[in-house]
């Protein structure tokens, strides 16, 4: 071999060991990082503080459910930490207006409901899809689709829902839009004495890492903490989307909600109720592996960030996504995990 191509040679060598020490190294280390965070012994007080909520579908406000199905679902809760019911009555359009056609039977409901639960609230679950890479969706940046979002929640309190719980996605980090939106909405909602609640985008697992995915993928899944915060001091009540991490281990994924739990909780403030999501569905692609996102894994991760971070914390609870999808199996989980 000449000295020329030993150069080049030693010179590819390193530059596959550097392409190795970027690429795999660092995943290697986040890795063990979580899987020692879903490691150590779990607090016996870092359990429900009876203010869980659950995602409901569609069909309770459609007309598919009936009083038979709200028997079934009251026995169902019975026992357990659930305070309330996001049920789905949009979708927003995405001028930000919401047609009374959509939720034709949220009356029934929410009546049932308060006669025969006492103690649960009935939160009208609101979203759309955000035009934030193209064109369509609703576009926060206008004032006027902003305002209308907030006469839609002006619209659904009027029709006897106990608050309003919010879903945009998918939701940049630091959108000033949205928190001029939520300011608005707050304002409605405490006049009303309602609660508002928002469904939030996970938190950076490393500092600035929803920067660098946006350059490189061209799309967001973070959230900063800095805005986790100013998104969580302005509502009454914060659900983050605990799910659909990429995570390919169930070890992984619970101490990746471990590490979410202590994220949130640091910023979230002690005025605000403070949820962390169960996944109580099944897809298998390469953003939510079924094996690995387990609601026996969720639920450790959870107590143990809360155990970690602030074990005293009462405003704290976990949200159960979603009715149409749970097997016996989630319930069975989350009430021996939780309770």
């Amino acid at each position: 071999m000449s000295g020329r191509l030993r150069s080049l040679w030693r010179r590819g060598r390193w530059f596959v060991f550097g392409l190795v020490l970027v690429l795999v190294v660092p995943p290697l280390f986040g890795a063990l990082a979580l899987r020692v965070s879903y490691a150590g012994d779990l607090r016996e007080d870092a359990r429900t503080r009876g203010k869980d909520a659950i995602w409901l579908g569609h069909a309770w406000v459609d007309g598919r459910k009936k009083d038979a199905d709200l028997a079934a679902f009251a026995e169902r809760i019975k026992g357990t930490g659930i305070r309330d019911l996001y049920v789905h009555a949009g979708p927003l359009e995405h001028d930000g207006t919401l047609p009374a056609a959509r939720y034709p039977r949220a009356k029934w409901l929410i009546d049932a409901v308060h006669r025969t639960m006492p103690g649960i609230r009935v939160q009208a679950w609101l979203g759309d899809v955000l035009a934030t890479h193209g064109p369509n969706g609703l576009h926060l940046e206008k004032a006027e689709s902003r305002a209308a979002v907030v006469t839609s929640a002006r619209q659904i309190l009027d029709t006897g829902f106990d608050g309003v719980h919010f879903d945009l996605e998918p939701l940049l980090s630091d959108d000033a839009h949205y928190l001029s939106l939520l300011d608005d909405l707050g304002a409605l909602t405490r006049a009303r004495k309602a609660p508002l609640s928002v469904a939030a985008h996970q938190i950076d697992p490393l500092p600035g890492l929803h920067s660098v995915n946006g350059a490189v993928t061209g799309r967001e899944k973070w959230w900063s903490q800095e805005f986790f915060g100013e998104v969580a001091k302005r509502v009454d009540q914060i659900a983050v989307m605990s799910y659909d991490t990429w995570m390919p281990l169930e070890s992984l994924y619970g101490g990746y909600v471990a590490q979410q739990t202590s994220l949130a909780l640091e910023v979230t403030p002690e005025s605000t109720d403070l949820l962390m999501g169960l996944p109580f569905f099944y897809e298998d692609d390469l953003g939510h592996h079924e094996n690995a996102e387990t609601v026996e894994a969720a639920v450790r991760g959870t107590r143990l960030g809360l155990g970690r971070t602030d074990p005293d914390r009462e405003r704290f609870g976990v949200a159960l996504y979603v009715d149409f999808a749970a097997e016996e199996g989630d319930w069975a989980a989350y009430r021996d995990g939780w309770h």
